[in-house]
């Protein structure tokens, strides 16, 4: 019998967050192991850093985002941890909305901040 396909989980941070996205990484790894990593670049690279296996797909300003909203429309990406700096201007907010709202649309859970973040870890133990 083959063992049960892990399901995925990405882990997008802009740039003001991911010290906080690394953090969360760190106290939270042993469960992070259980799944699929993907990450836009330079979140992905620093996720990598912490010994985890991560699939890194464009950075967002560059389509990292839309990468990832595909496979959640697509159902092959089962949560999101986007760590968003809401205070910030970002040159690719249509996609970040549209990463938003696709994950509304297929009841993905996404986790904008810490608190949802550790909220997405106690949901999917």
């Amino acid at each position: 019998m083959a063992a049960p396909k892990k399901k995925t989980l990405a882990l997008i941070a802009h740039d003001g967050k991911k010290a906080e996205m690394i953090g969360f990484v760190k106290d939270n790894i042993e469960f992070l192991k259980r799944f699929n990593l993907i990450a836009t670049s330079t979140t992905g690279k620093l996720v990598a850093q912490t010994g985890l296996k991560v699939k890194r797909y464009l950075s967002g300003p560059f389509g990292g985002d839309a990468q990832i909203t595909a496979l959640v429309a697509t159902g092959d990406c089962h949560a999101v941890i986007f760590m968003r700096d809401p205070l910030g201007m970002h040159p690719h907010e249509p996609d970040i909305y549209s990463l938003l709202r696709i994950c509304d649309v297929h009841d993905v859970p996404l986790a904008t901040n810490l608190a949802s973040a550790r909220m997405i870890v106690i949901g999917l133990e």
